[in-house]
C-alpha cells in the first residue's frame, strides 16, 4: 500500500514560446508556437506523483485571479488533495517565461507573485498532514524560511524529506540535516559543494561534499547520463534511455515526482531512481510542464518488486 506524500512548493502559471535559438542580450527573435500551462515546481511534482499512483496533498498558495483558479481546478482533476492550497488576496499568481529551443532546451524566468508569501504559519495549519505522510517533498521556489520549517517539523515526526534544492540557492547546515535525499542537478550540486563535475568521479566527490553535512543519500541528475546515486552504500550511475527531446521543461520536477512515488512503495533507492529516469525520459519527447508527466500505465513493467 502506497505511504502518503505532502508536496510542499510554488505554483504557476508557464508561458512558453518555441523558438529557434535563444535571443542574444538585446536581440529580438522571431518565435513560433506559443503555449500558456499549468506549472511551478511544487505543483508539477505534485501532479507527477498523482498521475504516478501517488496518494499526494500539496501546500501552495496561489493568488484570487484566474490563474489561481485555473491551477485549484487543475489539482483538483489529477486528483491531487488541495485542502491546504491557499487563497492570496493581495498577490497575484506566479507565473514563469519559458523558451524552448530547437533542442529542446529551455530558459526560465519566474515571478513568483503568492509564491513568495507561502509562510511558515500556513505550513502549520497542515500539521496534521506531516503526521500522516510518510515522505514530504519540496523544492525552493518558496520562502527558504517556510523549507526550513517544514522540514523541521518533518524530522520532528521523523519523516522522510526529499529537497530538490531548484532553483539552486546555499543552503543553511541546520537544513541539510532534516534531509533524507538531496535531488539536485549538476549545475545544482556545482553550486551546494563546490565541485565541477565533469565526469562521476568528480560527481562522486560532489555526492561526498553533500553527504558531509548531515544528508543520508545524494541524488544528482545528469540529464541524458542518467542520475548519480550516493549513500553510505552505494555510488552508482543509473542510466536513462535514449529518447529524442522536444522539451526538457519539468523533466526533472517529473523525475522528483516519480522518485517519491516509487520510495514510498518501498522500493530501494537505486530502484526508485530507475522508475524516476524512466518517467522524466518519457516527459521530454512532449511539450510544457504538467501535460508532459507521464501516467503510470505508461510505465508499467519498469518496477520489479
Amino acid at each position: 500500500m502506497n505511504q502518503k506524500i505532502l508536496v510542499i512548493g510554488s505554483a504557476n502559471t508557464d508561458m512558453v514560446i518555441k523558438t529557434k535559438h535563444f535571443p542574444l542580450p538585446g536581440e529580438t527573435v522571431l518565435g513560433g508556437r506559443f503555449m500558456m500551462n499549468p506549472g511551478g515546481k511544487g505543483a508539477n511534482q505534485a501532479i507527477a506523483a498523482a498521475r504516478l499512483g501517488g496518494q499526494i496533498t500539496f501546500i501552495t498558495k496561489i493568488g484570487q485571479d484566474i490563474f489561481g483558479r485555473q491551477a485549484l481546478q487543475q489539482f483538483l482533476k489529477e486528483g491531487v488533495d488541495a485542502s491546504f492550497v491557499i487563497s492570496d488576496p493581495d498577490n497575484p499568481s506566479g507565473v514563469a517565461l519559458i523558451t524552448v529551443d530547437e533542442k529542446g532546451e529551455n530558459t526560465i524566468v519566474v515571478a513568483p507573485g503568492s509564491n513568495g508569501t507561502l509562510n511558515p504559519a500556513d505550513v502549520a495549519k497542515a500539521e496534521t498532514v506531516f503526521k500522516e505522510a510518510e515522505i514530504i517533498l519540496m523544492q525552493l521556489e518558496i520562502p527558504l524560511v517556510t523549507v526550513q520549517f517544514a522540514a523541521n517539523l518533518a524530522a520532528q515526526y521523523g519523516k522522510k524529506v526529499i529537497l530538490n534544492p531548484a532553483p539552486a540557492a546555499p543552503l543553511p547546515d541546520d537544513l541539510y540535516r532534516c534531509l533524507a535525499i538531496l535531488t539536485p542537478n549538476r549545475s545544482e550540486a556545482e553550486a551546494l559543494s563546490g565541485v565541477t563535475i565533469t565526469n562521476l568521479a568528480t560527481a562522486e566527490q560532489a555526492a561526498r561534499k553533500l553527504l558531509e553535512k548531515g544528508i543520508k543519500h545524494v541524488v544528482i541528475t545528469l540529464g541524458t547520463e542518467g542520475a548519480f546515486v550516493f549513500d553510505q552504500s552505494i555510488a552508482k550511475l543509473i542510466p536513462v534511455t535514449p529518447v529524442v527531446a522536444v522539451d526538457t521543461t519539468a523533466a526533472g520536477d517529473v523525475f522528483n515526482g516519480a522518485l517519491a512515488v516509487a520510495l514510498s512503495e518501498g522500493l530501494a533507492l537505486d530502484k526508485a531512481v530507475e522508475f524516476a529516469n524512466q518517467a522524466a525520459a518519457i516527459s521530454v519527447t512532449r511539450m510544457g510542464a504538467q501535460a508532459s508527466a507521464p501516467f503510470r500505465k505508461e510505465l508499467q513493467g519498469l518496477i520489479l518488486k
